[in-house]
């Protein structure tokens, strides 16, 4: 143990035992301020205190001889100090020592408050705002419970735009900085060009259908689910060789449009256009001056080829001159003669066209964002209610999210519980809005790109479009493009409102789609056959991961792993090999290439080779993982239909002869609300 020698005045050495004595960290200062010094004590407590005290371990002894941190007086410093060995050896009889807290000043406490306040004042206005989350809380919302990914943060500074990984915030720079290619289309699109005239061996409508046969045709779910079924409609007619009777739009389903085909359509063009391949009416003619009876009802496989129409439909349509094919979609096989599929092209691109009064509304439309920007972007966000219920995916929205979700769900008897996290690892979860907005500007679009969003009620409303909008301030749809007078002829039929957004789409110089649903397709399939504009398809089973993890890199590296992935799904020529996926989504039979294509092909892979933008793994492989994408198989669950219906009467009755033994009635009958 070490005492001091000295006291105050130069006082004697004091005794052993005495209340005056004083223990082992007790300090006397003298008057001149000397230096203190401190001996051994002999007494047989002070020995044994100090045998203790060389016990504990060094920190320890640090700790109760360490400064108060707070600016106390020297008073009340010393009362801070151990106390006098009578005193310790109390504490030690109760097993244990007690050290005393420094009392600082009330002013002092006060002051310090008064400089963290001012400290957090002043880092609230210098801190940027963190966009907003589904996941996050805010003013107006209930609080979310969980977070999938880190926060974003908007930064003018390109230097700052970069991720240190430690502070848990994605820092995005405002501009889309130097892409490398084309933004806004493909160098190469100039060589190809869709090509859909009928062969030499095509032969004319008159010289081969049937006086005695009409096929009628029932269609269903929305528009572009509709489309499809018209399309395939006239090619059913033409290998029916019979005549085909306008087709019946469904105003039964989740969409109830009272519509008829002439008030979305142009019938008259449609008639005329197609005069030469196959015999259209407008409905069913006079037997003999009376009307035919009721036409017998059936139904065909999905997927139907040439073969199997011949085979089902032919033999009952020979017998009853007179039927109707119900739940016409998707209806027919992929695959046909060559001739068949350019008549598909010419129905779907250039048959089928939209009445005056909705083609007119579109086009001004696409004027009024022109005028806002010479190229604009289009995006089918379709992050509607219905579409996450039915992915099963889950977005970090809590207990909230996963019973809201689960309700809608369960309006769909045959789906089977799903795993999110595996659903949303194989790429089958549409991105959030915020992941949608991250990608593009990834792409190279910064914030002064206009984007005009083809959606429904999103789900989340505002909140969950904050962060799109953060990153794309310049946002648009109809309704912000043209007043509720302009759009009031359209706006109680959901098939007219439809139209008016395919329609935008298609006009755009960008057209991005978050899901793979009908309008994806078709509008794919008809962006490629007009010159393959610029169609961006998120590679979603490869971008998981990377978002998810996005906090851990820079923005440069999370920009490189985007640009790689999304080779492949850029709607560049030559990115999907000739058949595979659906036709109408990659009409291949119909897109030609001029006699330069192949050449100027093969010298654009070799130069991307050459500056490094590619490798060679890499560009092995963008066709073959874009090929993943599309599977020459039927649509997935998601493309049937919505909700459970009752079969048809001749299914009840035992005809049947449409019946498919390898799908379940309940599956045949899912009304397809969320793939339009």
């Amino acid at each position: 143990m070490r005492r001091t020698n000295e006291a105050v005045g130069g006082g004697a050495r004091r005794g052993r035992g005495t209340p005056a004595a004083r223990s082992d960290g007790d300090v006397l200062v003298n008057g001149e301020g000397k230096k203190r010094s401190a001996v051994k004590s002999d007494s047989p407590v002070d020995q044994q205190q100090q045998q203790e005290e060389e016990r504990r371990p060094p920190w320890l002894r640090r700790l109760a001889l360490s400064p108060s941190p707070c600016d106390c007086s020297p008073a009340e410093l010393a009362a801070a100090r151990p106390r006098s060995s009578f005193q310790m050896a109390f504490h030690r009889r109760r097993h244990h020592d007690r050290w005393v807290i420094p009392a600082c000043s009330a002013g002092s406490v006060v002051s310090a408050a008064a400089v963290v306040l001012l400290v957090l004042a002043l880092l609230s206005f210098l801190v940027p705002t963190v966009l907003d989350n589904p996941s996050l809380p805010g003013p107006g919302r209930p609080r979310r419970t969980e977070r999938l990914f880190s926060p974003v943060l908007l930064d003018d500074d390109a230097e700052t735009a970069r991720n240190s990984g430690g502070d848990g915030v994605f820092r995005v720079p405002t501009e889309g900085g130097n892409s490398g290619h084309d933004l806004w289309g493909s160098k190469l699109a100039k060589y190809f060009y869709g090509c859909s005239n009928a062969s030499s061996r095509f032969a004319m409508a008159r010289d081969i259908i049937n006086p005695n046969r009409y096929l009628m045709i029932a269609t269903s779910g929305g528009l572009n689910q509709q489309r499809t079924g018209i399309t395939d409609a006239v090619v059913a007619a033409r290998i029916l060789n019979a005549t085909l009777v306008v087709p019946k739009l469904d105003q039964k389903s989740f969409w109830k449009d009272a519509s008829n085909f002439a008030e979305i359509f142009d019938v008259e063009w449609f008639i005329s256009s197609l005069s030469k391949d196959v015999k259209i009416l407008k409905e069913l003619p006079r037997n003999r001056g009376k009307r035919f009876a009721s036409p017998y009802t059936m139904r065909v496989p999905r997927k139907c080829t040439q073969r199997c129409y011949q085979n089902r439909v032919l033999p009952v349509l020979l017998k009853k001159h007179v039927v109707q094919l119900t739940k016409f979609d998707y209806r027919l096989a992929n695959r046909l003669d060559t001739d068949l599929q350019k008549l598909r092209c010419r129905v779907n691109y250039h048959a089928l066209k939209f009445t005056d009064s909705i083609q007119e509304m579109g086009n001004l439309l696409i004027k009024r964002m022109k005028m806002k920007s010479e190229h604009f972007i289009a995006l089918h966000l379709r992050f509607e209610p219905d579409m996450l219920a039915f992915s099963g995916c889950y977005y970090g929205g809590g207990e909230k999210e996963k019973q809201e979700l689960g309700a809608i769900r369960k309006r769909w008897k045959t789906l089977h519980t799903s795993n999110p996290e595996k659903e949303r690892r194989h790429g089958k979860c549409p991105l959030t809005p915020e992941e949608v907005g991250l990608m593009l500007r990834a792409l190279g679009f910064g914030s002064n790109v206009h984007l005009y969003v083809a959606s429904g009620e999103v789900y989340g409303g505002e909140e969950t479009l904050a962060p799109l909008k953060a990153l794309f301030p310049n946002f648009h749809s109809k309704e912000t493009l043209a007043s509720k007078e302009e759009l009031a002829p359209f706006a109680l039929f959901s098939s007219r409102m439809a139209a008016l957004d395919f329609i935008v789409c298609d006009g755009s110089d960008v057209f991005v789609t978050n899901n793979n649903g009908n309008m994806a397709r078709m509008l794919a399939g008809r962006r490629r056959y007009f010159g393959h504009k610029r169609t961006i398809r998120p590679n979603a089973k490869k971008l998981y991961s990377l978002f998810l993890n996005r906090a851990n890199v820079t923005w440069e590296a999370f920009v490189s792993r985007v640009r790689i992935h999304q080779r492949g799904f850029m709607g560049d020529p030559n990115e999907v090999r000739p058949g595979r996926g659906e036709f109408h989504e990659n009409p291949s039979t119909c897109i030609c290439e001029s006699p330069d294509a192949k050449l100027v092909v093969h010298h654009h892979s070799q130069k991307q080779n050459k500056d490094g933008s590619k490798n060679r793994k890499d560009v092995q492989r963008v066709s073959e993982v874009a090929d993943e994408h599309f599977p020459d198989e039927e649509p997935e669950v998601s493309d049937m239909d919505y909700e459970e219906e009752k079969l048809d009467n001749e299914m009840l009755n035992g005809t049947m002869l449409d019946y498919d033994p390898f799908i379940k009635p309940e599956e045949v009958e899912l009304e397809e609300r969320f793939s339009d």
